[in-house]
This record gives C-alpha cells, sequence and structure tokens, in this order.
C-alpha cells in the first residue's frame, strides 16, 4: 500500500550511506536487520524469522521455510545520516540476489557466525565483495551460544580471506554469559540492561580485561599506522592518540577497501547491535567518498566518469525487476543528477524512451511514494516496461552506459508443462514474470520434445520458481526430477564452412562463411573477413547463427560453452546475400568444425563444507569419496569435524537425506558451484552410451 507523502528527512550526499548486508546462510543477517530497523525507529516491534515475523522476510516461502529468498530494501536515519539498507539472501541458489546488490552499494555489514566461524558461503560473498570493490565493516555474531569463538574467527578471517582485521571492540563475559562489549576505540566497555537491548550504559573497562584491551588498543593503532600519516608520525612521536583522530584514520583506509573493523555480539539477544549501527555512519562510505561511476558513451564509445553530484546529468542503474499486482517495480540506484515522476528518461540499451510513472520509497514490501530522488538514492520506479537487470537510464541528451552485474550461469534444469490447454496461457505468463525478475533463471524449449524445460542455480531455487508459479499464477503442472546442466566444450583448434546457396528463378538466396574454432574458457566472436569478402552489415546475422548453432553441441546436444570463434573468410553475391543465407551459412560452418574439435563434456562441480559429529567421520568420508569428491580440507575442532571438497553435481541430488541417514540428523552440510571440469574419460565413455543407445 502507498503512503503518497514524502517523510524523508533532506540530507546532504555526504550523510547518505547505501549499505548491505551479507553472509553465510543462517549467520544472522535478517536478524541484525529487525534490530536496526527497531532501534533506529522504523519499526515498533522486532520480528523473528523462526516464527515467520521478519519484517525483511515478507514472502510467503521465505516465512515458512526461515530463509532470505530475494533482497529487500529500506531506509532508516541514525545519529543525522540517511542509512538505505539492502538485506540479501544467504543461500548460495540466490547468489544473483547477492551479486547485483553488491553492485549498487558503497558499502556492506559482513556478518560472521561465531560458531562456524568463516563458511564456505562466506568466502565466496566476501570474494563477490571484492570485485566491486566494497568497503566493509564485519560483525561477529552469536557469541551468545556455546562454542563460540570471537577471536578464533578474527583468525579464521585473517587466514581464509588474507584480510587485515581491525578490532574495534571484543565481548565481554560474566560468569560465562555474554553481558557487552569493550571498546577499544573508546576505552570503555558497553553493558546491556534490558531484554530488549534498549538500555545499554558504558562501565570503566574490568580489571581483568585492562590488559588484553591495552594490547587490542596497541595493535590497532600500529596496523593503522601503516596506512594513515597523521597518526603514523603522532604515534612515533608518542603523543596522545585521541578518539577522534583514529576513528578518522579507521574510516579513511574503510573507505579504501585496504582493512576491516570488526565488532562483536549477538543479534538475537540484541548485544551490539548499536554500536554496528554508529560503525556503519563512522566507518563506512557516503556516495561522495568512493570512486566516480564509469561508463561508456554509446555514442562515442568513449569511457565517461559521472559524479554523485545532484545538479549534474541524470544516470542510474537498474539492478533488479519485481512484479506485484500492481505492474512492474524497477529497482534502481541513482548515480547523478535527479529524477521527478512523470520525466520520460533514456532506456540507453536499448536507444528508447520511457516514462517514470511512479518513484518508490522501498521499505520491504511496503512502498512510499515520493516527487523525486537524486544521486545517491536507492529507489523504485514505476511505469518501465522494456528495463530489465543491468539496464542504463539516463536524461535523454547525456547518455552513458554503465556496466552491468555479472550474472551466474544456472547448472541444473527440469521440465515443467502445464496440466491443461487452460493452464497455458498463465503458465506462459509465469515464466515470463520469472525470467524478467531473475536473470539466473533461464526457459528453453527442447526441440526434440516438445518440452518446456527451466534451469536454475541449485534444487532450492528450482524449487522456489515452481512453487511461485503453483500459488501466484495458479498454474497446475507437472514436473520431472531435477537434471544436471551439462556443457560442451572445445578442445582443439579447426576450421569449419559453410555454404547456403538457393537459387530461386528471383531473387536468390546466397550465405558463405568460413570459421576458425579455437579453444578458449570465455567466449569470444571475432571477425576477421575482409569487407570484400563479407560486408559489414552480414558479420551481425553470421553471429546469430552461431550463437544459435552452440545450444545444441554435436558430441551429446548439450550447449557448447567458451570458445573462441573468428570469422576467417567467405564470399558475397552483390545481388543474392541476405542476413538469413549468412546466419544459416554460419551455423554450418560451426557445426562442421566443431565436430574436428575433439569436443569434450563438461560437469559442475560443486564445493561442498559437511560439518558432523567426530563419531561419523568415517561414514560421512566414506560415502564423499565414493561421490568421486576430491576432499580438499579436514579441520578437527573440539566437537566436529569439518569436510571441505570438491564433488560433481550430478553425485549430489539428494545429498541432505544421505547425510542426515549417515549422522542420525546431526550433520549440516552447505554446498556452491565452483565450476565446469570434463567429465572422466571412462564416465565419458558411459554417458555417451547412455544418450545415443550404442
Amino acid at each position: 500500500m502507498y503512503n503518497t507523502y514524502d517523510k524523508r528527512k533532506k540530507v546532504d550526499n555526504t550523510d547518505i550511506r547505501n549499505m548491505g548486508i551479507i553472509a553465510h546462510i543462517d549467520a544472522g543477517k535478517t536478524t541484525l536487520t529487525e534490530r536496526i530497523l527497531f532501534y533506529s525507529g522504523k519499526v515498533h516491534q522486532m520480528g523473528e524469522v523462526d516464527e515467520g515475523l521478519a519484517t525483511m522476510d515478507y514472502m510467503d516461502q521465505e516465512k515458512e521455510r526461515g530463509i532470505t529468498i530475494t533482497s529487500a530494501a529500506t531506509t532508516i536515519y541514525w545519529s543525522g545520516k540517511r542509512i538505505n539498507i539492502i538485506d540479501t539472501p544467504g543461500h548460495v541458489d540466490f547468489t544473483m540476489e547477492v551479486e547485483r546488490t553488491l553492485r549498487v552499494l558503497d558499502g556492506g555489514i559482513v556478518i560472521f557466525s561465531g560458531v562456524e566461524g568463516v563458511e564456505a558461503q562466506s568466502e565466496t560473498v566476501w570474494r563477490q565483495a571484492n570485485r566491486y570493490g566494497l568497503a566493509r565493516i564485519t560483525f561477529i555474531n552469536k557469541l551468545d551460544r556455546k562454542g563460540s569463538d570471537f577471536f578464533r574467527t578474527v583468525d579464521m578471517m585473517e587466514e581464509k580471506l588474507k584480510v587485515v582485521s581491525l578490532i574495534v571492540n571484543f565481548p565481554f563475559y560474566e560468569q560465562g554469559e555474554l553481558k557487552g562489549v569493550i571498546d577499544i576505540v573508546d576505552m570503555k566497555g558497553w553493558v546491556w540492561k534490558d531484554r530488549e537491548g534498549m538500555e545499554y550504559v558504558s562501565i570503566p573497562i574490568p580489571d581483568e580485561l585492562l590488559s588484553k584491551a591495552n594490547g587490542l588498543r596497541e595493535e590497532l593503532i600500529d596496523k593503522i599506522s601503516l596506512y594513515d600519516d597523521e597518526l603514523m608520525e603522532k604515534y612515533l612521536d608518542e603523543e596522545e592518540i585521541t578518539q577522534e583522530l583514529l576513528r578518522r584514520a579507521i574510516r579513511k583506509i574503510t573507505v579504501r577497501s585496504n582493512v576491516f573493523p570488526v565488532m562483536s555480539g549477538s543479534a538475537l539477544k540484541n548485544i551490539g547491535v548499536q554500536k554496528v549501527i554508529d560503525a556503519v555512519v563512522d566507518y563506512l562510505p557516503s556516495p561522495l567518498d568512493v570512486p566516480l561511476i564509469t561508463g561508456r558513451n554509446p555514442e562515442t564509445e568513449e569511457e565517461e566518469k559521472r559524479e554523485s553530484n545532484p545538479d549534474g546529468p541524470f544516470s542510474a542503474l537498474a539492478f533488479k525487476i519485481l512484479t506485484d499486482p500492481h505492474g512492474k517495480l524497477t529497482y534502481v540506484r541513482i548515480y547523478s543528477g535527479r529524477v521527478k515522476k512523470g520525466e520520460r528518461v533514456l532506456n540507453v540499451n536499448r536507444g528508447t524512451k520511457e516514462r517514470i510513472s511512479k518513484i518508490i520509497l522501498m521499505h520491504a514490501n511496503k512502498m512510499e511514494e515520493i516527487a523525486e530522488a537524486e544521486a545517491g538514492e536507492i529507489v523504485a520506479f514505476r511505469g518501465l516496461q522494456n528495463v530489465t537487470t543491468g539496464y542504463t537510464l539516463t536524461d535523454v541528451d547525456h547518455p552513458i552506459l554503465l556496466e552491468p552485474p555479472d550474472i551466474p550461469k544456472p547448472v541444473i534444469f527440469t521440465s515443467i508443462t502445464p496440466r491443461s490447454l487452460a493452464d497455458q496461457e498463465k503458465f506462459a505468463l509465469a515464466l515470463r514474470k520469472m525470467s524478467e525478475e531473475d536473470p539466473t533463471f533461464e526457459v528453453k524449449n527442447d526441440l526434440n520434445t516438445g518440452e518446456t524445460l527451466i534451469y536454475g542455480m541449485g534444487e532450492l531455487h528450482l524449487e522456489v520458481i515452481i512453487e511461485r508459479i503453483k500459488r501466484e499464477f495458479s498454474v497446475h503442472a507437472r514436473v520431472s526430477t531435477p537434471k544436471v546442466s551439462y556443457k560442451e566444450s572445445i578442445r582443439q583448434e579447426a576450421t569449419g564452412e559453410g555454404k547456403f546457396i538457393k537459387q530461386t528463378g528471383g531473387k536468390g538466396q546466397y550465405g558463405h562463411v568460413i570459421l576458425r574454432l579455437e579453444p578458449a574458457e570465455e567466449y569470444e566472436f571475432i571477425n576477421k573477413a575482409s569487407p570484400s569478402e563479407i560486408p559489414k552489415e552480414f558479420i551481425k546475422a553470421i553471429k546469430e547463427g552461431v550463437e544459435e548453432a552452440r545450444y545444441s553441441g554435436f558430441l551429446a546436444g548439450y550447449e557448447v560453452t567458451g570458445g573462441r570463434i573468428i570469422v576467417t573468410g567467405g564470399s558475397c553475391h552483390e545481388v543474392d546475400s541476405s542476413d538469413i543465407a549468412y546466419k544459416i551459412a554460419a551455423s554450418f560452418a560451426f557445426k562442421e568444425a566443431y565436430k574436428k574439435t575433439d569436443p569434450i563434456i563438461l560437469e559442475p562441480i560443486m564445493r561442498i563444507e559437511v560439518t558432523i559429529p567426530k563419531t561419523y567421520f568415517g561414514s560421512v568420508l566414506d560415502d564423499l569419496n565414493s561421490k568421486r569428491a576430491e576432499i580438499k580440507n579436514i579441520e578437527h575442532r573440539e566437537e566436529v569435524e569439518i569436510i571441505d571438497a570438491h564433488v560433481p553435481l550430478a553425485r549430489l541430488f539428494g545429498y541432505a537425506t544421505t547425510l542426515r541417514s549417515l549422522t542420525s540428523g546431526r550433520g549440516v552440510h552447505q554446498m556452491q558451484f565452483m565450476n565446469y571440469q570434463p567429465i572422466p574419460e571412462k564416465i565419458l565413455r558411459k554417458k555417451l552410451k547412455e544418450i545415443r543407445g550404442y
């Protein structure tokens, strides 16, 4: 429902923080977000994830499963700053939600569980944040739980993530119970008095912790002095280093993404949360602190930069599409300029103009309509028809094309068929809307069977999509068992020639293409034919012909991934040459060459992290070895063993049930896609026999 008035407080760009909350699944992201909303006055009651009442987990499936599936945005105010927050999923199947969110943020809070430490998905989200140069503060959560260890987790961060950590506070216990934190910037203790965490007071650092606090402060100053000349000078001259100087220095180097402040607490027990919000204000960058956004001018092909200035030309990146009963919502980060509702903007990717009918400030699934938005803000637009994830919007006279987020490729698929003709139209609409919302969800038609195939990032991803199709669109459908999305790839160089020549009495068709295929990890299409051999206007058609031919490889009918495709020559006819003829000829040339490249089938490999009680170690390890697992590391802890392995996805279907059976329900696992690797020769022969029937 809309509020039709603008309750935002006017703030300068220096007082805006665009940040996300990212972590491994079950590290406490949504729980922390709920506390932040409560303490900032955004909500009047804390919602609990386990009870299905979390504000930011508003989808029915999120409430039922107790996990975050889609990223949700909101805005709070704290210490005079406007903080735009996006809560992201932790499950690897929804990694695209994290990817596109990080693309438009300036900073983030990364949460680690003080019990499990740095887990497999923690490393993945950290690498994603590295890719976008995101400034981060870190919060070690769940320190009220048995088996938690703040300093062990810090050591794991430094070892596994190769980071420089700055401990700014550490946990304070009384008789084994978490009571608060010791702040080594202020050199005070902070104790939370009431159950809701509203009342927290400063105390002198207890005598038994004073030596520890002094040592950590000395270490903190020592680390910072390597990056900050002012602090280095005072440190060497043995002058007093004030809290203000220390905070300023920490902010400076955190904004540069060199080092990462570390805090402690328990979101569930409402301890330490306000200190995390303070750190967002103190240490994370404003839109003016990050490098200028860079893009390409679509008219001149020159690189351009845009300042985060409300008075500059308007530019924004669409990073998320959401459909609701009122139509399509396009979430955008505005990088420069300002825009008002009712204005027309340029869809740079399509080269068309679109009208923004409404500008909306989001609070999870609640909406507040506003009159205008400007540089530094994250809002949603209504009225845009032909915009999808990664598209750039600008004012009509100043186009710039911004870099979209990386989109991972799906690794699993299933067939889905509506049960009746009456469901067919609703089914097509559901697939179209799902594809608009989620770039990792792909729909293809199997030309051999006529089936509709849907592709996703994992079993849970497909489960959620299928459930949404049934619930939101009332489609009754038959669904097959999920299958692995194999790929084919080029192993050696080869050349192919394709001709399509057709004479019909009138104007004929003429296309002649010569291609060279070379092994390469990423797909490339390169034209080296001279305009006299193939006029430039037909190169696009040749590329389309190649890309269509790549959908089905010669070896087993799987999509061909990677490969460098080079147009080396061909010929033309001054009258009969046409797009369709060159497209068909290119397809023929690709297929001829591909057969000679000694192609290979590739299978998706997953990284799996299994945590089990020591009693079950042998049986679980034997089972993993039977699945062609490559054991990368075994970590021995006091009560559990943690196995880190690489396993083919094909051997992991139903692994949750297997693990429960082997460990009497006490084992847990997390897995994530790692890469595609060639299938071993012995298994390749068996697979080809299954496919070809001989």
